[in-house]
């Protein structure tokens, strides 16, 4: 028996040990885990994915994942999975659009169409999809009409556009131009309706489809290499320096970091560029194979496998594997079933909203404590906030006041510095987003480039915040540590009892803060009221997460809590 117990137990645990844990970040942000076997290749986990969001028109998409080496690749679903990561589990891989459609009219199901839509609303975000200002401002208003419907003015109060991120960076003349159209030109469009006319308008652009490599010339300046469903593109600063049509490409080939694009136009020509690494560049060759196979060619039977050098036992091998385009279309006209449900949440618009409305309260608690708990002697004079800044910044010796006013100057300037518009650099951005009308000077600096994951994006968001969060509160934090240094006179009791009342009133207002959102915790989790706006809250992924996974064990435990304290006085 004690054999055979072990001969279990081992079993098990070798089961175990073949299971891996894998998340997926989908389109809208949201996550997908699953549990899959070591051998598992890569079209089971993308099938799963599939059925996950209900999809049948799946060959535009795939899979891509980062490296150690911080190298992107998209997932080769022949292959297994755990050799191609390369990496110890969980595994962490993103859901993307690798073929952008031709013509986003065309897709059959509407499901498709939404998620096409946002991944390219993703690419203008980033900076990868190129445009002028009308076009961004017409773009950003369909997003809004498709996210947050017709213009209500008891909604959607002014600078409302501005809860929104549409570019990497954009102009208070830009926001304004947004919402004038979505107040005027897109009443009544449904949001299936707007996320078409937005796909339509971003294809018309050149730089639809667009996912950049990196890369330099023979002369050492910086371009990037893209293919987009019409052909290759070499792109230089902000603008198309090479456009070659599939057809006009005859072969791709790379050498280590180097990479040879032979193509006809009148003439034969090569153009050669170079990777930063040999890993980049085998990624780049792959792509534009995979690229040519799926624009180019009539059916999948007429796939090749190509080699990347014209020597024997040299080089890499590779084959394209799924179905081409047109096949992917003719499969898309026979699907016969009810169109699949799509939850479009306005939860993103309302918790802009509720973060913003935070933020003010959070902001003007950090405002009431400087005013009210740094000098409680010059408060009967100042009739004003500002008055009060002033009495008590005057109050302060004479080099405090100067380096006060000295920071003061460096938090302007840089403010203005952060917000004002100036020349468009190449080294800065890549694909700014928007450009101006005139030329292709765009409205703003700002660094962007081709993020190769998710994980990098948002890291760049978060430091941004973090900067900003450090210029807005960080003169005012100084000061009030500066101020708190100096200790009140004990002997007067006035000054002492006014400087407990404002604490007081500090502490009586945030225990009202915490309470309405302790309040409003409980509506969501524990109240059955069916109101649109807590309803979008309980669907979203980290709602659930937090519920499960942190608020039910803590209910438990003041649970317990509370039975072994009446059993504790029942017993006394």
């Amino acid at each position: 028996n004690f054999c055979s117990c072990r001969r279990l137990m081992s079993s098990s645990i070798r089961s175990l040990d073949r299971e891996c844990n894998c998340t997926v970040r989908l389109l809208d942000d949201s996550e997908y885990t699953c549990t899959i076997q070591r051998d598992a290749k890569g079209q089971y986990l993308f099938d799963l994915i599939c059925h996950h969001l209900n999809l049948l028109e799946k060959d535009y998409f795939g899979i891509r994942y980062v490296d150690p080496d911080k190298q992107r690749h998209w997932l080769e679903f022949t292959k297994s999975i755990a050799k191609q990561m390369k990496s110890q589990p969980p595994f962490t891989m993103c859901l993307r659009v690798k073929f952008y459609p031709p013509d986003p009219a065309a897709l059959k199901e509407e499901i498709t169409r939404y998620l096409v839509f946002l991944q390219v609303k993703r690419d203008l975000y980033h900076g990868r999809l190129l445009c002028k200002t009308s076009d961004a401002a017409l773009l950003a208003a369909y997003i809004l009409q498709a996210e947050i419907g017709d213009y209500d003015p008891g909604k959607h109060p002014e600078g409302y556009s501005s809860k929104f991120q549409f570019f990497p960076k954009h102009s208070e003349k830009l926001e304004r131009r947004i919402a004038e159209i979505h107040k005027t030109e897109l009443i009544g469009q449904s949001p299936e309706t707007s996320e078409l006319n937005f796909l339509q308008k971003a294809q018309m652009l050149e730089t639809y489809g667009v996912d950049p490599h990196p890369c330099k010339d023979v002369s050492g300046n910086p371009a990037f290499l893209a293919f987009t469903p019409f052909g290759f593109t070499v792109l230089q600063g902000n603008r198309r320096v090479h456009f070659l049509k599939w057809e006009e490409v005859t072969k791709l080939k790379f050498e280590a970091k180097t990479f040879h694009i032979y193509a006809n136009q009148k003439e034969k020509i090569i153009l050669t560029y170079f990777a930063p690494t040999p890993e980049a560049c085998k990624h780049l060759w792959k792509c534009g194979v995979e690229n040519q196979a799926f624009y180019k060619l009539e059916k999948s039977s007429q796939v090749r496998t190509v080699s990347s050098s014209n020597l024997f036992f040299k080089g890499s091998r590779f084959r394209y594997s799924g179905k081409v385009a047109k096949e992917v279309m003719e499969q898309s006209a026979k699907i016969k079933r009810d169109p699949p449900e799509i939850h479009r949440s306005q939860f993103l618009y309302q918790l802009n909203c509720w973060t913003t409305f935070l933020g003010l309260v959070f902001h003007s608690l950090t405002v009431f404590l400087f005013i009210y708990g740094c000098q409680p002697a010059c408060l009967p004079a100042c009739g004003s906030s500002l008055r009060r800044r002033e009495c008590c910044l005057a109050s302060q010796p004479v080099g405090d006041k100067d380096k006060q006013q000295e920071d003061r100057t460096k938090s302007e300037a840089s403010t203005s510095a952060v917000i004002s518009d100036e020349a468009y650099s190449p080294s800065d951005s890549v694909l700014p987003t928007p450009v101006a009308e005139h030329g292709m000077e765009p409205l703003a600096r700002h660094l962007n480039g081709a993020p190769c994951s998710i994980d990098e994006e948002k890291d760049s968001e978060a430091g941004t915040s973090k900067e900003g969060q450090a210029a807005e509160f960080g003169p005012g934090r100084r000061a009030l540590r500066m101020v708190r240094s100096r200790p009140s006179p004990p002997s007067d009791v006035e000054e002492l009892n006014k400087f407990i009342l404002s604490v007081l009133r500090l502490f009586l207002v945030t225990i009202g803060l915490l309470f309405a959102l302790l309040l409003l915790l409980i509506m969501l989790t524990e109240s059955d009221l069916d109101i649109a706006f807590l309803r979008d809250i309980r669907k979203t992924p980290e709602f659930q997460q937090f519920h499960f996974e942190y608020f039910c064990p803590l209910r438990r435990w003041f649970a317990c809590k509370l039975r072994w304290m009446g059993g504790f006085i029942v017993s006394k």
